[in-house]
């Protein structure tokens, strides 16, 4: 089916004020069909418990509007926050799905963290989508573009006239994402944005986090023309030697993320907690002095 003849995709948004993500359900109106993509899974890093009050809402959301799931996708392996998707499995159904590339990930952070019983093969999701690939939520098409940069198995999903498009892009006065995590490139991100910018220009961004200064409300959708007008970073005229310049040197500026030790050893595993131990309990590892 072609994008034209396409039903508009209903999208119904969270944003989850601790962490500044954005949780998208997209749901085909003619099937009731629907992905969710993005979860929160509560975490308290104080206390190291979770909890499902973000996720509960996005379960609320889906059996209100009589919707069935059969998609829990992931833009990337977050650093930020945990994955809701066995919960929201569990709870709703659905197949988890991410970029062929996490194959990647997971092998550098087995080795970060010395974690031998992690899996390699991306064979702790459902489904791996690779770039140019399709796939159906109902009668809404899907296309895969793989845009790494960020990371290595960076993905957006693009429907018709919207794209989710995980952290590539943040909204023109905050700019993109940084590219100093483990396998990030600057340069390489540059080239996904000039994919997701040759996107026609009315195209939706969907955006998987905002940071907003002050005085501004939280938003997370931005049309490609704003993008190359207004964007920080990547406005029209910036180019590649300047931006990876320019993400460098504010890439040596940034602390790291609170959540990055135990989110990535989450979410590298479709965001299911390591194994238990003899005595029941999951633990997470934190690699002294070694990054």
């Amino acid at each position: 089916m072609t994008a034209d003849l396409m039903p508009e995709p209903i999208i119904r948004s969270f944003f989850d004020a601790e962490t500044f993500t954005v949780t998208h359900v997209v749901s085909d109106p003619v099937t009731r069909c629907a992905a969710i993509i993005d979860s929160v899974l509560d975490f308290d890093p104080k206390s190291g418990r979770t909890s499902h009050l973000g996720a509960d809402r996005v379960i609320d959301y889906v059996r209100q509007a009589e919707l069935t799931v059969d998609w829990l996708l992931e833009t990337h392996a977050h650093a930020d926050h945990f994955s809701a998707a066995p919960y929201l499995k569990q709870a709703l159904g659905g197949k988890t799905g991410i970029g062929v590339h996490i194959r990647d990930v997971q092998q550098t952070f087995k080795a970060i963290f010395n974690a031998k019983e992690m899996n390699t093969d991306g064979s702790d999701f459902d489904r791996l989508f690779d770039d140019g690939e399709q796939f159906a939520i109902g009668e809404l098409r899907v296309r895969v573009v793989h845009t790494p940069g960020h990371t290595p198995a960076c993905l957006s999903y693009v429907i018709g006239r919207d794209a989710f498009v995980g952290d590539t892009l943040f909204m023109p006065d905050y700019g993109t994402a940084r590219c100093d995590f483990p396998g990030g490139d600057a340069a390489t991100l540059y080239r996904s944005i000039g994919k997701i910018l040759s996107l026609p220009p009315d195209t939706r961004l969907h955006l998987c986090h905002d940071y907003p200064p002050a005085g501004r409300a939280p938003t997370w959708v931005c049309s490609v023309t704003a993008q190359r007008e207004k964007n920080i970073h990547v406005h029209d005229g910036v180019s590649e030697a300047e931006f990876v310049s320019l993400r460098n040197a504010r890439d040596r500026t940034l602390a790291m993320p609170v959540l990055i030790l135990p989110a990535v050893q989450v979410n590298v595993r479709a965001g299911c907690l390591p194994p238990p131990e003899d005595n029941g309990v999951s633990y997470l590892k934190i690699p002294l002095n070694l990054l």
